[in-house]
């Protein structure tokens, strides 16, 4: 039986690599998935109203925005501390999403994420990006993700997020894990979360 999973996402680099990061680990676990799309566009705040918008609309409207199984939010910490990012995010959780609610809080920003193991990019990508020392600095790992793509030879496209399926379905999820400890937890928690349906 397919369970309805809605993703609410930050934007395009987050939809992206959890809509493939989910397919994969639901494979894992032997689940079957429909992932709907929720995107709160236009940055940390305006993802965080509206969140708050889409779960009013959940629950007034049956029908196309009815109850899902898990609601995935993936917002970036943005510099905060991960826990920190993560509990504000919680906040604004209504209490029917409580217990199916995961939050995936990439930290600093979701490009981290599709950085977080070499080995694999190098593989799918055909370049060893150079990420350097961990620094909070607004899209520096955007410019990274991006100056890898061309340096492989690729059209910078998408910046990078064109690769997501692929460096997703490449990646050694322990090792990308251990390099990026809010990867961890948000796969940890998906796991949990999916051996209950």
């Amino acid at each position: 039986m397919s369970r309805v999973v809605d993703l609410f996402v930050e934007d395009q680099a987050h939809e992206e690599f959890l809509k493939a990061m989910l397919n994969r680990v639901a494979g894992q676990e032997q689940k079957q998935i429909q992932i709907r799309v929720r995107s709160g566009r236009g940055g940390h705040p305006r993802a965080l109203e509206e969140l708050s918008l889409y779960q009013k609309s959940v629950l007034k409207a049956p029908g196309s925005m009815s109850m899902p199984d898990l609601l995935f939010i993936a917002i970036d910490a943005n510099c905060n501390r991960w826990s920190r990012a993560r509990t504000e995010i919680q906040r604004k959780i209504q209490s029917p999403f409580i217990g199916r609610s995961i939050v995936a809080c990439p930290d600093p920003h979701i490009e981290r994420w599709y950085l977080a193991d070499p080995d694999s990019f190098f593989q799918v990508v055909g370049v060893r990006p150079k990420i350097g020392k961990r620094k909070c600095e607004r899209d520096r790992y955007k410019a990274i993700l991006s100056k890898a793509i061309v340096d492989a030879g690729h059209p910078p496209t998408l910046g990078g997020i064109e690769f997501a399926q692929e460096l997703v379905g490449a990646m050694d999820l322990y090792r990308a894990g251990k390099t990026e400890g809010s990867l961890k937890h948000f796969l940890d928690e998906t796991i949990a979360h999916l051996k209950t349906l």
